[in-house]
């Protein structure tokens, strides 16, 4: 037996309140402490904000550009991103394990481009998940959508898991072709999806009324990239989106269709995080275009 302790403890500042903090994030105060680990993987606990680098798409559009060679075109940039989301197949194959961010995984799936979208199912199992040390599972949710309570009935499937294992749930709202882009449906596809279960959402951003869609949301919002667009556009899209309440952005076409991807991924870093004006990124991420082409 170790010798007893003779000396006579003294240090314990009766005088200091214990610290209660809440956590950073919106709408998580009352999450277990591992799901909130996980998402101080995802988002940055200084600023709030996530950069979510996303090249899941081939679950439904197989190598499309700019997603040819995971290896050669992502693995440079994911030193540059929060968190990644994407499927496990590209995951064990073509991600290091030594990346240390947070792992954002496709959980839903079926059809191709082939065939109607919204008929997904959910892809993974709890058990997998848990295996490749997930942050969270990402489901679609196709609010209005041909199969709406299926994919309704996913996310919720999903949330109960993952609240059972410490996993966050991402839902994902989908906006086919005959649904109207307006922040009224953002409203009511991110809502539901909030009162439904998912830790947060990934919805698209709107030119009017995205505020609206934030403040209605109880909890973190971030915006999907959607389309190629110019680079000076991606960036006032995303300055746009975080300056009216979204907690981050998850690009995909926007970084790795980029004419340099590694400077895109790194100005839209600085819109995010440190609150650049988009004339600012952009010259940023002309200068680092240039330093790279004269290397």
């Amino acid at each position: 037996m170790a010798e007893a302790d003779d000396t006579v403890s003294k240090d314990y500042r009766a005088d200091v309140p214990a610290r209660n903090e809440p956590f950073f994030l919106k709408g998580s105060n009352h999450l277990d402490w591992g799901l909130k680990n996980r998402l101080a993987n995802i988002f940055d606990a200084r600023s709030g904000r996530t950069v979510m680098l996303a090249f899941d798409h081939g679950y439904f559009l197989g190598p499309t550009s700019g997603l040819e060679r995971v290896d050669l075109q992502i693995v440079p940039l994911i030193e540059h991103a929060d968190t990644l989301m994407l499927t496990r197949g590209i995951l064990r194959t073509s991600i290091p394990p030594t990346y240390t961010g947070g792992i954002v995984l496709r959980a839903s799936g079926g059809p191709s481009i082939l065939k109607e979208l919204s008929d997904e199912e959910i892809a993974i199992s709890i058990d997998e998940a848990v295996r490749l040390n997930v942050a969270a599972m990402a489901v679609q949710v196709f609010v209005g959508g041909e199969h709406e309570t299926r994919s309704i009935h996913n996310l919720t499937r999903l949330a109960d898991l993952g609240n059972r294992h410490g996993i966050a749930t991402l839902g994902v709202t989908a906006v086919g072709k005959e649904l109207v882009r307006d922040a009224k449906y953002m409203r009511l596809a991110s809502r539901i999806c909030a009162e439904l279960g998912a830790t947060y959402v990934k919805t698209y951003y709107v030119e009017d009324g995205f505020e609206t869609v934030t403040a209605s949301c109880p909890v973190p919002i971030v915006i999907a990239g959607g389309k190629k667009l110019p680079e000076a556009e991606a960036l006032q899209l995303a300055h746009d989106a975080v300056q009216q309440g979204a907690a981050g952005v998850d690009m995909g076409r926007n970084i790795f269709q980029s004419a340099n991807p590694a400077a895109m991924i790194q100005a839209v870093r600085k819109v995010v995080h440190e609150d650049f004006k988009p004339r600012e990124a952009y010259e940023l991420y002309q200068t680092l275009e240039k330093e790279g082409a004269e290397r």
